[in-house]
């Protein structure tokens, strides 16, 4: 079966070109060019990925990417825009984007990196934790995995998808090593740069939040990755 592609583009030329691409290269494509109409189309089409520009009529596709998180955790998205500054792709991430590509780009660019997110989530997330709720307690926090909600003991805090993610693969490895490449590769699908960056954004903050309860800790072992102690 064709994997379907959600392209969210308010833009006529580039929808049509980009969708055609899309469809000959052997993709099921629905296009919608209005903010308002996408959580229609998620909830009817269940999209395989979806490709989001960001500057959208009505809703931007940073509130979009936020609100179809809340329905669908593991849907992967990539951010496709303009828009150039780090601060945009950080904030991209941060909203639940799993990949973010700047205008103008290749149609062999977005292809590969189609391809790569599909058998990323086909075969990575969601990640077996012997968890079949998603419920996870230590200390005396409480994460929910599906619901990306994080308890601690001051507070409740909604997580993005990113730093969901990566706490649950810090707990999976409780106590023990969480080797870096393993989260760029299964998280960020390439253990580049910039990503590594993001990364430690990501991680930071998680750290902010977990300074609530005074019996967990991230530890950095340099060179190597991570260790949650609880």
């Amino acid at each position: 079966m064709n994997s379907k592609i959600l392209y969210v583009e308010d833009e006529p030329f580039i929808s049509q070109i980009v969708s055609e691409g899309l469809v000959s290269s052997g993709f099921v494509v629905k296009t919608v060019a209005d903010g308002n109409l996408v959580m229609d189309a998620v909830r009817e089409f269940i999209p395989d990925i979806c490709v989001m520009d960001i500057m959208l009529p009505s809703i931007d596709g940073y509130a979009l990417t936020a609100a179809i998180r809340k329905i669908n955790p593991h849907i992967p998205i990539i951010f496709v825009s303009a828009k150039p500054l780090t601060e945009d792709v950080v904030r991209g991430f941060k909203t639940g984007g799993n990949d973010y590509l700047r205008k103008p780009f290749s149609m062999d660019e977005l292809l590969v990196r189609i391809e790569s997110l599909l058998a990323r989530f086909n075969n990575s997330f969601p990640v077996d934790s012997g968890k079949e709720d998603g419920m996870y307690e230590f200390a005396n926090c409480r994460f929910d995995a599906t619901h990306q909600q994080l308890r601690t003991p001051l507070s409740t805090y909604l997580l993005s998808f990113k730093e969901a993610a990566l706490l649950e693969l810090l707990l999976q490895r409780k106590n023990d090593v969480l080797e870096r490449q393993e989260v760029l590769l299964k998280i960020w699908n390439e253990d580049s740069y910039y990503n590594t960056r993001s990364m430690d954004v990501f991680m930071a903050h998680l750290r902010k939040l977990l300074k609530d309860d005074p019996d967990v800790q991230i530890l950095s072992l340099r060179g190597v990755g991570y260790k949650l102690i609880c």
